[in-house]
């Protein structure tokens, strides 16, 4: 029995699949890291620069009421804090990983082979009235017993 489940596992792990996403989330891990910092040492000074010097990693509110310069001196002091400005600097990470991801989907699927659609074969046919057979939708003889069908309406007219 134990043989049999570890047979199943191997076949599991080393199906295409499972390595592909192995492989998936590690990259996916890395990026992250790099937008990351993207967003920390590229992102953000320049708009705390435009609001007016405001180093979001500092922007806090302790939750204790008393005041302090940095975070890192809130923590010291064993102070809970509501930290703003590093929950919007997690925000803007999720906000561009979920954009490239979103551009890297639909390239991907841009570039995948759309399947052609095949044309249901009995769409363009019909029945003959007298032998039952199918024919053509625009015959107007059947070929299995040569009787003389009516024409299309479009054709009529």
């Amino acid at each position: 029995m134990p043989s049999k489940i570890l047979k199943e596992f191997k076949e599991f792990a080393i199906k295409g699949n499972m390595i592909d996403l192995a492989i998936g989330v590690i990259i996916g891990g890395a990026f992250g890291k790099v937008v990351t910092s993207v967003v920390n040492d590229l992102v953000m000074p320049p708009i705390g620069l435009l609001l007016g010097k405001v180093n979001f990693n500092n922007l806090f509110i302790s939750l204790n009421g008393q005041s302090y310069a940095t975070l890192d001196e809130a923590k010291k002091a064993g102070a809970a804090t509501f930290n703003y400005g590093l929950f919007l600097s997690t925000l803007l990470d999720f906000l561009i990983v979920s954009f490239v991801i979103f551009i890297a989907v639909k390239q991907i699927n841009r570039f995948r082979r759309k399947e052609e659609v095949k044309p249901d074969p009995k769409e363009n046919m019909k029945e003959c009235p007298e032998c039952l057979s199918e024919i053509p939708k625009k015959a107007s003889r059947c070929k299995y017993c040569t009787a003389v069908l009516e024409a299309p309406a479009a054709e009529r007219a």
